[in-house]
């Protein structure tokens, strides 16, 4: 019973960290380094990923500097940064290259919070898949009489509990990143 906890565990910690992931790539009105964790520049032959290749920094709250360590991949991380979903216009001066962040219009920035509901969704219903599934193996072990009855009820009551507190935790998650994309 307790391996079934602990995987169900595992799995919904790993569905709240794939949607702090996926909220790193939502672009806030805000310069931030993890907007470029997606990005992949062709270097030397192969795809890799930018803070790989560069020394990203932010140097002022709307300002992104990219300074990669081999001057002749600009060109392809400039490439990159401009065929990404990120709509920003890089700007180099042979040495490094500058990102101005836009502020994002109301329109924008509503879409964006649209698209962060949509992904916090996607998490609840990992989480409650996961506690399904949780609840099926428990099933299952009592079915073979690995288990009582007074076990499975007790890890079905477990299984809801982690549940609860894993939606809490996409729910939070889901608000600050709401508040971070509408402040102006």
């Amino acid at each position: 019973m307790q391996d079934c906890l602990s995987s169900s565990e595992e799995r919904m910690k790993k569905s709240v960290a794939s949607l702090k992931e996926g909220f790193a790539a939502i672009r806030t009105g805000r310069a931030s380094a993890a907007l470029f964790d997606r990005i992949r520049v062709d270097a030397y032959g192969e795809k890799s990923p930018i803070n790989q290749v560069a020394n990203i920094s932010v140097p002022e709250a709307r300002l992104i500097v990219i300074q990669p360590w081999d001057k002749n991949l600009i060109t392809e991380i400039e490439k990159a940064i401009r065929s990404s979903e990120l709509s920003l216009n890089p700007s180099n001066d042979g040495k490094v290259i500058r990102i101005s962040i836009p502020p994002l219009t109301e329109e924008r920035r509503k879409d964006l919070v649209k698209q962060a509901k949509a992904q916090a969704e996607q998490s609840r219903v990992a989480v409650r898949n996961i506690r399904r599934d949780g609840n099926e193996e428990l099933k299952k072990l009592l079915k073979d009489s690995k288990i009582t009855e007074d076990d499975e009820s007790k890890g079905t009551a477990e299984l809801q509990k982690l549940t609860d507190s894993y939606i809490e935790q996409v729910n939070k998650i889901l608000e600050e990143k709401e508040k971070e994309i509408m402040e102006v």
